[in-house]
């Protein structure tokens, strides 16, 4: 669901950590132990299943901004090595290409979604220790 709105517009971004922040309280109350041992085995399976599922649409989001971020920095690359107006060495283009502001913002986005992914392999862990 997320996914394909991400990659149709990467302004759904704010959208998506902030409906996957709300979700992930919901996935703590999950992790909780709590009332009945055999209700709460009963709904674990399903539960895992579910996060898991979520968790896996991060991770595709998260590869997604990845290989976008691979396109963004191979063309300000290019333009460094084509375009600038002396000859550089692939070293100096990579710490222009670093500097680019349009790199930093998009690296800054991809750490709020890795961010966002770390929190659920929490929730993961505390679903397989549960």
């Amino acid at each position: 669901m997320w996914y394909n709105r991400v990659v149709a517009d990467l302004g759904a971004i704010p959208d998506f950590i902030a409906h996957y922040e709300s979700e992930l309280a919901n996935a703590k109350r999950d992790v909780r132990i709590g009332g009945y041992v055999e209700s709460n085995i009963k709904e674990l399976p399903g539960i895992t299943e579910h996060r898991f599922n979520q968790l896996q649409e991060i991770e595709a989001v998260l590869n997604y901004m990845n290989i976008q971020l691979r396109k963004l920095r191979r063309r300000h690359f290019q333009k460094y090595l084509e375009g600038y107006a002396r000859a550089l060495t692939s070293r100096d283009a990579e710490k222009y290409v670093d500097g680019e502001d349009e790199v930093i913002d998009y690296e800054t986005l991809i750490n709020e979604v890795a961010l966002m992914r770390n929190k659920w392999l929490g929730i993961m862990k505390g679903l397989e220790s549960k």
